[in-house]
């Protein structure tokens, strides 16, 4: 299993959706934990939302609960539905993989080269 390719990103407007996607080559294996994270510049970087493979538990920053939704697609695939999207969730998003059920982003040891989403006012 090797890096991943997240996707999906663009420029909308407050109020609007975003479907983020995060793929890498080869099935997530079951021990997986996927999450998303962001980032904007000066700052480090934020926990969005995670997701254990192997029995679909999920867990929300409180900054997007109930706006977004981390959910799988297919063996190598992992989603982050956007809804509803404030100019401060505006950042460089990044998929990423780990084994432990963690926020911190220094705990997932994969990533990919992050996505933008950019919302305005």
């Amino acid at each position: 299993q090797g890096q991943l390719q997240d996707s999906g990103g663009g420029l909308v407007q407050a109020g609007g959706s975003l479907r983020l996607s995060c793929a890498q080559p080869g099935r997530i294996f079951s021990s997986a934990v996927m999450a998303w994270f962001r980032q904007v510049p000066g700052k480090e970087r934020e926990f969005v939302a995670r997701l254990r493979w192997s029995t679909g538990r999920t867990d929300y920053a409180d900054s997007v609960k109930g706006r977004f939704t981390i959910s799988k697609g297919n063996v190598n695939t992992m989603y982050l539905q956007m809804n509803n999207l404030e100019p401060e969730d505006t950042a460089v998003y990044y998929c990423a993989r780990g084994t432990d059920w963690s926020s911190i982003s220094s705990e997932y040891r994969f990533w990919g080269q992050g996505t933008q989403v950019t919302v305005s006012s």
